[in-house]
């Protein structure tokens, strides 16, 4: 294993072990922004998956979010589930978005890049219109589970530790695929789709299999989703903000690598946080995260992680040239003695010889 892969690997137990002391410290409102914070890095990491690995950008991952929110909310509502059978739902909600995404990667995945984005803005915006207007969703009402008679002091925890479960999952496949021949091709088709079809690549097989796997992960988030705000509006199951948050934080990190999305939501879920508890106005903190939104794509598009790595290459290099070049004195002084002695030894010898002739 590379040292750089070491330092990342340990790196991330680290990371592990100080999110899993967190709630230990029993500050409710610390707690509650980790679940956000852990769902988003969850988020993000499976967002990437996709469009990281392939350079599909989707704006369409609301979808399979909702479908999460409104499988566990529907199965709650109808066998009136509480306490901590809750958890074992949400594996159901990611197998249901998987399912979701397997025709709406069919037919999304049929166009290229640019097209793609456009056809899974519209695809979301269909499932939020059925969200809100199909009876058995419970229109803008909603619907609400059943009461969790939790000890208040402690109720965040088990979503906490769920959500950090799935986080680290999520990471640690995203890892393995970036590894395995699978992500060999996914990144092929990212850098050059036709010549990774004509190289033997199944584009549309690998593609889709990515877009399920990030859909089946987003679906179990969701589904946590449901429980711990408790309540399932088509507003906040089918959110574009939701897209536009994690295809910011991937973005911001460092697209397309494995601990960028990680540290781009660790970076910006806090400041979310904060202005959902301190910035009356909404609309607020959504200026800012467009702004910052557009800073990014402009000055930082690589992300920060691989700017800051390529930046550090370059000043270790040019450190490395400075320590190797030699001081060397100038040729004319050291070279003139040898050359005078060439000349007498030359001298010398061919006197001696022509007095003998």
């Amino acid at each position: 294993m590379r040292p750089a892969a070491i330092w990342r690997a340990a790196g991330l137990v680290l990371l592990v072990a100080a999110a899993a002391v967190i709630p230990l410290a029993k500050n409710v409102t610390v707690t509650h922004v980790g679940v956000f914070v852990l769902l988003y890095v969850g988020a993000a990491v499976a967002w990437n998956i996709f469009s990281g690995f392939t350079g599909y950008i989707s704006l369409g991952a609301a979808v399979f979010f909702g479908v999460g929110v409104y499988t566990v909310a529907l199965l709650s509502k109808h066998l009136n589930l509480a306490g901590g059978v809750v958890f074992a739902l949400y594996p159901l909600a990611g197998l249901v978005a998987a399912v979701v995404a397997v025709p709406f990667g069919l037919i999304a995945l049929r166009v290229r890049r640019h097209t793609f984005v456009v056809v899974t803005i519209a695809v979301f915006f269909i499932f939020q219109l059925m969200a809100y207007n199909f009876s058995w969703t419970g229109g803008s009402t909603g619907i609400f589970p059943p009461f969790l008679n939790w000890d208040p002091n402690t109720f965040d925890m088990p979503f906490y530790y769920t959500a950090l479960v799935i986080a680290v999952g999520a990471a640690v496949l995203a890892w393995a695929i970036w590894g395995s021949r699978f992500g060999l091709q996914l990144r092929a088709i990212r850098d050059d789709e036709d010549r990774a079809r004509g190289l033997g690549v199944k584009a549309m097989r690998v593609k889709l299999a990515a877009f399920v796997i990030s859909g089946f992960i987003i679906g179990m988030l969701g589904g946590l989703y449901f429980y711990f705000q408790s309540e399932a509006l088509p507003e906040y199951a089918f959110n574009p903000f939701f897209d536009l948050t994690i295809a910011l934080m991937a973005f911001l990190g460092g697209f397309g690598t494995l601990s960028g999305p990680i540290f781009g939501a660790l970076l910006l879920e806090p400041y979310l946080g904060y202005a959902q508890f301190q910035i009356s106005n909404a609309y607020v903190s959504e200026v800012v995260l467009g702004a910052v939104f557009l800073v990014v794509i402009i000055l930082l598009p690589r992300g920060i992680l691989p700017t800051a790595g390529e930046r550090l290459t370059a000043w270790r290099a040019a450190r490395a040239r400075r320590s190797a070049a030699p001081a060397a004195a100038p040729a004319g002084p050291a070279g003139a003695p040898v050359a005078g002695a060439a000349k007498a030894g030359t001298a010398g010898t061919g006197t001696p010889g022509s007095g003998r002739a």
